[in-house]
């Protein structure tokens, strides 16, 4: 039986179990789910980080690079496209947020709902994409700690 799969996933008749996966399948669902995570896509990448950690301990520093990676690429492509927001005066709460305290604002651009609009709102103000992805994997990784910490606590 393979390593963190119940008994109880397994059926009569088949040899393997449904949710039979490798540590590379893992790892490549884990950088799926990240990416979309950051999009306005559902993607509950700390969902399958938890799992992933349970199932293969062993591989934990690839999997928080790997959500980190996944998670960051997917804020970038919401800042890229802001960037391609007509020229026009936009206002809100998150434009407000960056304007006043630039790209470290991308700290928070793990928060639901929330951190999309930062990440479009950071790229609609122009911010140096640089800060904007040393702020945002930052703020992803620590959030990924956390679920991290979680795992080994349980």
């Amino acid at each position: 039986m393979s390593q963190g799969v119940s008994p109880g996933l397994y059926h009569a008749g088949y040899t393997r179990p449904m949710l039979d996966w490798s540590g590379d399948t893992g790892l490549a669902a884990l950088f799926a789910s990240a990416f979309l995570s950051a999009t306005i896509l559902p993607g509950n990448s700390e969902v399958v980080l938890f799992a992933v950690l349970k199932s293969f301990p062993e591989r934990a520093v690839a999997a928080l690079a790997l959500a980190t990676l996944g998670n960051t690429l997917g804020s970038l492509t919401t800042y890229g496209l802001g960037r391609l927001l007509p020229e026009r005066r936009i206002e809100g709460r998150s434009v407000a947020w960056v304007r006043r305290y630039g790209a470290w604002t991308l700290l928070l651009a793990w928060l639901p709902v929330a951190g999309d609009a930062l990440c479009a709102a950071a790229g609609r103000l122009r911010l140096s994409w640089w800060r904007v992805t040393l702020a945002i994997a930052l703020g992803k990784l620590a959030r990924y700690l956390v679920v991290a910490g979680l795992v080994s606590a349980v």
